[in-house]
């Protein structure tokens, strides 16, 4: 699997406190959501992510990938 650019949006606005708990990705609070953003190396990375949004009861509104250095969908 090559290596891909995510946009993880979940419901609410994480602080600064959530910051350590997603180290390979970016924050981007917003009116009522989060924006995480950062490459995954490869899906095991990305069902890590996904599973610390669960294991902290976040709910997740979207997911959008892009290969990197390309810009495509």
């Amino acid at each position: 699997m090559e290596q891909r650019f995510y946009r993880i949006r979940v419901k609410g606005r994480l602080g600064e406190r959530f910051a350590t708990a997603f180290d390979a990705m970016e924050l981007e609070p917003g009116d009522g959501s989060t924006v995480l953003t950062g490459v995954c190396v490869d899906s095991s990375a990305l069902y890590g992510v996904l599973e610390q949004l669960r294991d902290l009861g976040l709910e997740l509104w979207g997911v959008e990938s892009y290969a990197v250095g390309s810009g495509e969908a």
